[in-house]
């Protein structure tokens, strides 16, 4: 056998090499050596063995993680299960599954990994020194989740809500652990992140049981005050879906001579209604006012300018 060493030229052997060097290339002609005076069949023998204990611990990792993921899926259901047996906000069981999920996702890939082989407290340690590193990056979406947190605790809405914030009104369909999604009246999905949701103004429409309905009406010069507020008022009480004091609104139906205007006067119209009844209520009083006004004498105003002519001598 001849030795490694005498392949390393003279000159190369002569510079000053750093220790660290020195020990780098000692490892390399031990492992060398040790290499050239294995018999091949002994050194096949243990390679065989090393692919076969690798391949086990790749079979245990595979089934680790599938019965793993098999798991997570199961947790989730279970606690969904749980929720809705128990009548929990929608907002809360969407929360609750996406963080519970990721959780459980992370503790499965440590697992996986461990099952490799691999020293899990090292890629723990890099996870957690990494995580805080992306943290920093990712300032907005960690702003998010907290957003999500205080929605979660405060709940201006819940899922089913009919909300306005940032500029856009729709229908809650689900509260994530970083965004919130709204289904807005024309079927689009907006999703808004739970950081600015958080920190704005949310107008909630379905809060409270009721809600006022306002209405203004304008009617023509010369119309008689108290005919028209008493059609108005008659319109409005033959609407079984518009309340009064007696079936617990807050106030009974109010209509009053509001302003006068350039063309014509206006009236005002209060009348309080159900939340889910609001919109349903206001187009069929606004068309019942169109129709049924001019039947009773009561017409509409128009434009008008008057025009004088003064012919000079």
């Amino acid at each position: 056998m001849i030795p490694l060493q005498s392949f390393i030229p003279d000159s190369l052997a002569q510079k000053h090499i750093p220790d660290s060097l020195n020990a780098v290339q000692s490892e390399i002609v031990q492992v060398a050596e040790k290499i050239a005076s294995t018999p091949m069949q002994v050194l096949i023998s243990e390679l065989v063995d090393k692919a076969i204990a690798f391949g086990l611990k790749v079979l245990v990792a595979i089934l680790i993680y599938i019965a793993g993921a098999w798991l997570i899926r199961r947790i989730k259901k279970l606690i969904d299960k749980v929720f809705i047996r128990r009548n929990t906000d929608a907002t809360i069981v969407s929360f609750v599954q996406s963080l519970v999920s990721i959780a459980l996702t992370i503790i499965l890939i440590l697992t996986t990994v461990g099952a490799l082989g691999i020293d899990t407290t090292s890629l723990a340690a890099l996870l957690t020194g990494g995580g805080l590193a992306i943290g920093m990056a990712l300032n907005g979406t960690v702003q998010n989740f907290a957003g999500g947190i205080m929605l979660l605790v405060f709940r201006p809405f819940k899922a089913g809500d009919y909300i306005e914030t940032q500029g856009y009104a729709g229908v809650v369909s689900e509260v994530t652990i970083v965004s919130t999604k709204l289904l807005t009246v024309d079927n689009k999905t907006v999703i808004i992140p739970n950081g600015i949701l958080s920190n704005g103004t949310v107008n909630n429409f379905s809060l409270k049981e009721f809600r006022r309905l306002d209405l203004l009406v304008d009617v023509e010069y010369g119309t008689d005050c108290a005919h028209a507020k008493e059609v108005l008022t008659n319109l409005l009480n033959e609407d079984e879906r518009i309340l009064s004091t007696a079936q617990g609104a807050p106030a009974d139906i109010f209509v009053a001579l509001s302003e006068l205007r350039d063309s014509s006067i206006q009236f005002v119209i209060k009348a309080w209604v159900k939340t889910e009844n609001y919109w349903d209520v206001k187009y069929s009083v606004t068309e019942r006012i169109y129709t049924e006004l001019p039947k009773n004498n009561i017409e509409f105003p128009y434009p008008k300018l008057d025009v004088n002519l003064f012919k000079k001598n």
